[in-house]
Protein backbone atom coordinates (compact mmCIF):
# COMPACT_ATOMS: atom_id res chain seq x y z
CA UNK A 1 0.00 0.00 0.00
CA UNK A 2 0.95 3.97 -1.05
CA UNK A 3 0.09 6.48 1.42
CA UNK A 4 -0.10 9.89 -0.44
CA UNK A 5 -0.59 13.20 1.26
CA UNK A 6 -3.69 15.48 0.48
CA UNK A 7 -1.26 18.98 -0.55
CA UNK A 8 -3.02 22.44 -1.26
CA UNK A 9 -2.41 23.60 -4.60
CA UNK A 10 -3.92 27.02 -5.60
CA UNK A 11 -7.71 26.98 -4.47
CA UNK A 12 -7.33 23.35 -4.55
CA UNK A 13 -6.25 20.46 -2.98
CA UNK A 14 -4.18 17.68 -5.02
CA UNK A 15 -2.59 14.70 -4.58
CA UNK A 16 1.25 14.10 -5.69
CA UNK A 17 2.14 10.83 -7.14
CA UNK A 18 5.58 8.97 -6.48
CA UNK A 19 7.73 8.21 -9.53
CA UNK A 20 7.15 4.59 -9.08
CA UNK A 21 3.22 4.67 -9.48
CA UNK A 22 3.61 7.18 -12.18
CA UNK A 23 5.94 4.58 -14.03
CA UNK A 24 3.24 1.85 -12.99
CA UNK A 25 0.21 3.68 -14.58
CA UNK A 26 1.73 4.32 -17.71
CA UNK A 27 1.65 8.46 -17.47
CA UNK A 28 3.62 11.50 -17.11
CA UNK A 29 3.18 14.97 -16.11
CA UNK A 30 0.30 16.61 -17.98
CA UNK A 31 -1.41 12.96 -18.86
CA UNK A 32 -4.76 12.57 -18.19
CA UNK A 33 -6.27 9.54 -15.72
CA UNK A 34 -9.41 8.76 -14.79
CA UNK A 35 -10.91 8.14 -10.95
CA UNK A 36 -13.75 5.77 -10.94
CA UNK A 37 -15.91 4.01 -8.20
CA UNK A 38 -15.36 0.39 -7.81
CA UNK A 39 -17.22 -2.48 -6.15
CA UNK A 40 -17.22 -2.28 -2.26
CA UNK A 41 -17.07 1.29 -2.19
CA UNK A 42 -13.44 1.77 -3.37
CA UNK A 43 -11.99 3.93 -5.90
CA UNK A 44 -9.56 3.09 -9.08
CA UNK A 45 -7.32 5.35 -11.05
CA UNK A 46 -5.85 4.04 -14.08
CA UNK A 47 -4.30 5.92 -16.79
CA UNK A 48 -6.19 7.35 -19.82
CA UNK A 49 -7.48 5.08 -22.66
CA UNK A 50 -9.11 6.54 -25.30
CA UNK A 51 -11.27 3.49 -26.06
CA UNK A 52 -12.58 3.77 -22.73
CA UNK A 53 -12.69 7.48 -23.03
CA UNK A 54 -15.15 6.89 -26.56
CA UNK A 55 -17.62 4.29 -24.30
CA UNK A 56 -18.03 6.43 -21.21
CA UNK A 57 -18.88 9.61 -23.72
CA UNK A 58 -21.14 6.87 -25.82
CA UNK A 59 -23.29 6.17 -22.35
CA UNK A 60 -23.27 9.40 -21.74
CA UNK A 61 -25.16 10.43 -24.73
CA UNK A 62 -27.17 7.42 -24.41
CA UNK A 63 -28.32 8.11 -21.08
CA UNK A 64 -28.71 12.09 -22.17
CA UNK A 65 -31.23 10.82 -24.71
CA UNK A 66 -33.00 8.33 -23.03
CA UNK A 67 -32.76 10.38 -19.24
CA UNK A 68 -36.33 10.70 -19.32
CA UNK A 69 -37.43 6.84 -19.63
CA UNK A 70 -34.85 6.47 -17.04
CA UNK A 71 -36.38 8.57 -14.37
CA UNK A 72 -39.94 6.79 -15.30
CA UNK A 73 -38.44 3.57 -14.84
CA UNK A 74 -36.96 4.41 -11.92
CA UNK A 75 -40.28 5.40 -9.69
Amino acid sequence: MITLKLTQIGNSVGVVLPKETLAKLGVEKGDVVYLTDAPGGEMRLSAYNPGVAEEIALGEAFMDEYRDTFRALAK
